[in-house]
């Protein structure tokens, strides 16, 4: 009798063992296939991010898309220069007009420095240029104006003649380095008071008050370069 009485005990701790196996087994199975719900489905294409700060550069008119990348004070002439022949062979070769190109230049490290207008130049010409040991091709001196604006200058330099404010006009735009920018006003700073400290913001302030026209102020040069690619600008570096 106490065979038969163990019999149904014994068969009622195998049961509840499976049952604990299986509630396992399903617990892994589950975690496996929410893993694989949540994996990217294959053949999935990747896609950039996108955030609001760059949606400038979808803003402006052109089939075309093209970003220049300048880091040096001859780099910059030279992507005037390139920029400018853009516009002109899609206009004598495709017909096109300036609404149909879209260009941006990328102004960061050293090309920094051509964001700012003549007052600027005239009043802190000597700090902006000495990074680089820029000079004024006439003077020999510090600039103190922005030389690739000079007509009377820029014959002489590697933009062939073309003027930055010409291009502004056909529709160019600038990003211009904040990274860069805030360097250079403490640079200013220092050249000015022998300490970066206290008037770097202020003139920070001042120099972003005084940019020209159709720029926008970039987290980083570099970004700007990533960012305008992932919006479908080709790329042209003239960093040097």
């Amino acid at each position: 009798m106490r065979e038969m009485d163990s019999a149904p005990v014994a068969r009622r701790s195998f049961l509840s063992r499976l049952g604990v196996g299986l509630t396992a087994v399903g617990a892994t199975f589950g975690t496996a296939a929410t893993a694989l719900a949540q994996a990217p489905a294959p053949g999935g294409r990747w896609q950039p991010g996108r955030h609001a700060q760059d949606d400038w550069l979808d803003q402006l008119p052109g089939r075309h898309r093209l970003v220049f990348d300048t880091t040096q004070f001859d780099g910059f002439g030279g992507a005037l220069l390139y920029a400018n022949n853009f516009f002109l062979a899609n206009q004598n070769g495709y017909g096109l007009g300036n609404p149909d190109l879209a260009v941006v230049l990328v102004v960061r490290h050293n090309s920094t420095v051509f964001a700012f207008n003549d007052a600027i130049w005239a009043k802190y010409g000597g700090p902006l240029s000495e990074r680089g040991s820029l000079k004024d091709p006439v003077s020999k001196q510090a600039p103190t104006v922005n030389i690739y604006n000079a007509p009377a200058l820029t014959a002489q330099l590697p933009s062939g003649g073309t003027t930055l404010d010409s291009l502004l006009k056909r529709g160019v735009h600038l990003a211009v380095c904040q990274m860069a920018t805030r360097r250079l006003a403490g640079a200013i700073a220092q050249a000015k008071s022998g300490s970066a400290a206290g008037s770097a913001d202020a003139i920070y302030n001042e120099l972003t008050s005084n940019l020209v026209a159709n720029s926008h102020m970039v987290p980083a040069g570099i970004v700007a370069v990533n960012r305008a690619q992932e919006r479908g600008y080709s790329f042209a570096n003239v960093g040097v």
